[in-house]
């Protein structure tokens, strides 16, 4: 038996091109493919016709470990032409790599990524010798480019090169392992017939020295440079003239002696020489040939066990719709092979309908945006690119060749940042927009669409029925009450599919933290392009959206800081799924144990003091674990705030919502959890009267006392807790807003109802100058913003009445078409220029 070993690039139409001659000439038992084995009971589901590209994503989860994964194919994926031509070749085919959730694939994110960090020196010589930028101008000048002619030689020798004696992974050896398992078995099973392995080119010299230990290099061969190959030609067009799949040798030109009529490896050609059919290297029992083929299988040539899910660990696989942007490296994906649509266009038609496409598409997208693109300028660009393909030895412009032309003709500024082309990676900021509208036309809008009949997981099915009984299978707004019962269950979907990051779904209002006296919510929804991708993703986390939210929930929670597990914990209120574990107990306390942060500790008290008081909405009501997080994060928070300095600080609003959430603690939470009122209501009026402690947070201290201390004034002894002296002595115009947006946010009804406080307000206000008004309006305006507009209204009736006007006092809230901190520093400066020309004697 013969094996046939082809080392690919991932999404490289050269290496297409030769997986499907090579499949077309041998016709071989077996099509062995890296990808995930347990995939291999339902490759069917791949053949059913789908639009690309398509993705199997791959998700795995336990209680110590959470990983997806994606195995994206296009057109011109070697390993799908590999699927589709195995299949129509009659070919058994099988994926024979470890599934993407084995650790020995670690945290990949895409199973055909590059791995050319392992390789990088080799890279870096490899294009310092042929004057190019970095890999990805490397391969397009060596393989896209030129002819097919010796490209499995040419292949084999740069994988070979780049392999070397680098050393592999231990996760690459268990996978290398695997794999030749797979490959040994279809040889022995395969008898005469051959078997094709197609995988990533660093892995096939591993491949074939695990599988037979010796390889017989292909004897090199006189191709014809100009004719067509009479074989399979796949993706040809204009361009591609003289780019069969691998040329055939020229009549004569074969040592055996073969007639033109007669195409050599036929009966009757020298099997000692080396042959082709088509073009493609046909293999002999013992030579390599197509990249490699060797005889003998040697070792274990027993079928491998597909691996299966550890016991308690929940995965699986299902295909999802791609788009090109997310296949694009440029984009953040780093599989080597950029600007999907630039190669599409190469494997359809070839390098020449490729350029001609590129050059096309970039101006049209300059033209969609007003940008200026002239026919001239196309002209310019394509007449640069033939002279660069020239200069660099290229048949046909590549890709390279036509982007650098269109920099120098349509991109007339200096560049802040380098051609991306140049680099890898996303986008930088600071890429001139000409550049990034180049590199937007070269990633192309492609989307796939999977074919009806495919299998989807349970989530999605179970989100269609949800969707559609809530009436949200259209675009609209929709308004929800979360003190109605259908009002909660639709808002709590709404919230599922948010934490689920489905897209389409977005809240405009609704409560913001647990004490938001908000009880409406108003959503935006659509029917997204992406929703469907989305929920296959998310069907990872299980089978229903409140199954999969809580699932995500647990995972946030997991490990979280203190501001994550506030969110994470509202979140699940929001969505109506909260369990507390153990483990999530344990997470709050150790959070609380150790928080650093007034304003973050703050916020998850607010909401854990929520969960534990509302048992309607949230269901938690009285929870005794709840109160214990309770009583440690109030005992905390005091604690911080008494250590918090910085006198000259400006308004902090999350310090403030901390006495808040302290203040209700306090209130609604205290009798029942013993907490100790007098020491708390002491820790505030040290703070209060602190004046190294910033400004905001001595008035929300001085609140916090107003509020929560019910004694006789005569019995508090010191006095200093009398507000209108209190508001008297925070009255600098560099500190007042401050001070008062403190007061305001914790005591606001208290100053509702004092009058004498208000007429202090309102004296010390009018006293200002107008500098040292201009000085304390911003904070001024923040620190009144703490009172909802039915009590701003209150208050402005107040001071109209003090002033004998009439009059409505809504009046006095309506928005000023000029911004009263402009009119202000108008004021400020019309004084100064008033005094300057006063003190020159030029106004009198």
């Amino acid at each position: 038996m013969v094996t046939t070993f082809i080392g690919v690039r991932h999404h490289s139409p050269a290496c297409a091109r030769l997986v499907a001659g090579t499949i077309a000439v041998l016709r071989p038992a077996y099509v062995l493919v890296e990808g995930p084995a347990d995939m291999n009971d339902r490759i069917g589901e791949l053949l059913l016709g789908h639009e690309l590209p398509v993705a199997v994503f791959s998700s795995y989860r336990d209680d110590e470990r959470h990983c997806a994964s994606w195995a994206p194919f296009c057109a011109y994926s070697p390993e799908w032409v590999a699927l589709q031509e195995g299949h129509r070749a009659g070919a058994t085919v099988r994926f024979i790599d470890l599934p993407a959730w084995d650790p020995a694939l670690g945290q990949r994110e895409n199973r055909y990524a590059d791995v050319e960090q392992r390789y990088a020196e080799v890279v870096d010589r490899l294009c310092t010798e042929f004057a190019v930028d970095n890999v990805d101008a490397l391969w397009d000048h060596l393989f896209e480019i030129p002819p097919d002619d010796g490209i499995a030689e040419r292949l084999a020798a740069y994988f070979d090169l780049l392999r070397g004696e680098t050393p592999a992974s231990e996760g690459d050896v268990r996978r290398e392992a695997y794999m030749a398992r797979w490959i040994r078995a279809a040889a022995a099973d395969a008898g005469d017939r051959p078997v094709v392995v197609v995988t990533g080119g660093f892995h096939r010299p591993a491949l074939i020295r695990l599988t037979d230990g010796g390889v017989t290099p292909v004897p090199p061969l006189d191709a014809d440079e100009g004719g067509a190959s009479p074989g399979v030609s796949v993706g040809a067009g204009d361009g591609n003239a003289g780019r069969s799949v691998v040329p055939a040798p020229r009549a004569g030109a074969d040592e055996s002696g073969a007639s033109p009529e007669e195409p050599v490896g036929a009966e009757g050609a020298d099997a000692d020489k080396g042959a082709t059919r088509f073009g493609v290297p046909v293999p002999r029992e013992g030579a390599d040939g197509g990249g490699a083929s060797v005889g003998g299988v040697g070792g274990d040539t027993g079928w491998p066990e597909v691996p299966v899910l550890p016991e308690g660990a929940v995965g699986g696989s299902f295909l999802v719709p791609y788009s090109f942007r997310r296949l694009d490296s440029f984009d953040g994906y780093q599989s080597g092979m950029p600007s999907p649509e630039y190669y599409q266009q190469l494997w359809d038609g070839g390098p020449r309908q490729a350029a001609d496409h590129l050059a096309g598409a970039v101006v049209g997208r300059l033209r969609e945006r007003k940008q200026r693109a002239s026919t001239a300028d196309l002209i310019a660009a394509r007449a640069s690119a033939a002279g660069l393909a020239l200069v660099r030895g290229h048949q046909y412009p590549g890709r390279t060749d036509i982007l650098d032309g269109l920099a120098g003709a349509l991109v007339h500024d200096a560049l802040d940042e380098p051609l991306p082309w140049a680099t890898r990676g996303r986008l930088r900021a600071g890429t001139h927009p000409v550049v990034v509208e180049m590199v937007a036309a070269l990633s192309g809008t492609r989307v796939g669409r999977l074919h009806p009949s495919t299998p989807l997981p349970p989530l999605v099915h179970h989100a269609d029925v949800e969707l559609e009984r809530e009436g949200f299978g259209v675009d609209g707004t929709v308004t929800v009450a979360l003190t109605e019962d259908d009002g909660l269950r639709r808002s709590r979907l709404l919230h599922r599919l948010r934490v689920l990051r489905i897209p389409g779904f977005e809240r405009r209002r609704g409560p913001r933290t647990g004490v938001d006296p908000v009880l409406e919510e108003q959503w935006d929804v659509t029917v997204h392009e992406h929703r469907l991708v989305a929920l296959i993703e998310a069907g990872a986390y299980g089978a229903t959206l409140d199954e999969a939210a809580a699932a995500v929930l647990a995972e946030r929670i997991r490990g979280a800081d203190v501001a994550g597990l506030a969110d994470a914990l509202f979140d699940a209120a929001l969505c109506g799924t909260v369990r507390l574990s153990d483990q999530v107990l344990h997470d709050l306390g150790a959070a609380v144990g150790t928080a650093g942060d007034l304003g973050d500790l703050g916020r998850l008290l607010a909401v854990v003091l929520t969960l534990w008081r509302h048992d309607r909405l949230l269901g938690t009501a009285g929870s005794v674990p709840l109160g214990t997080v309770i009583a440690a994060a109030h005992q905390r928070a005091l604690w911080l705030a008494e250590g918090v300095r910085g006198s000259a600080s400006p308004a902090d609003p999350a310090r403030i919502a901390a006495v808040v959430a302290v203040r209700d603690t306090t209130v609604h939470a205290g009798p029942r959890l013993a907490l100790d009122r007098d020491a708390a209501l002491a820790v505030m009026r040290r703070v209060a009267e602190d004046r190294e402690s910033p400004p905001d947070l001595r008035g929300a201290a001085f609140g916090f006392c107003w509020s929560v201390d019910t004694t006789d004034p005569e019995e508090q002894g010191s006095g200093w807790e009398d507000p209108v002296r209190a508001v008297r002595g925070a009255a600098a115009p560099g500190t007042a807003g401050d001070w008062l947006a403190g007061l305001f946010a914790v005591a606001r009804e208290e100053v509702l109802h004092a009058p004498r406080v208000l007429d202090v307000l309102d004296d010390l206000i009018s006293g200002m100058g107008e500098a040292e008004f201009l000085i304390a309006l911003p904070a001024l305006r923040q620190a009144f913003t703490y009172f909802p507009p039915r009590e701003r209204e209150t208050v402005a009736g107040h001071l109209l009445a003090r002033r004998g006007l009439g009059g409505s006092p809504r009046s006095l809230l309506r928005r000023r078409s000029t911004d009263p901190a402009f009119v202000a520093a108008a004021l400020e400066l019309e004084a100064r220029v008033d005094a300057a020309l006063t003190r020159e004697g030029l106004l009198t």
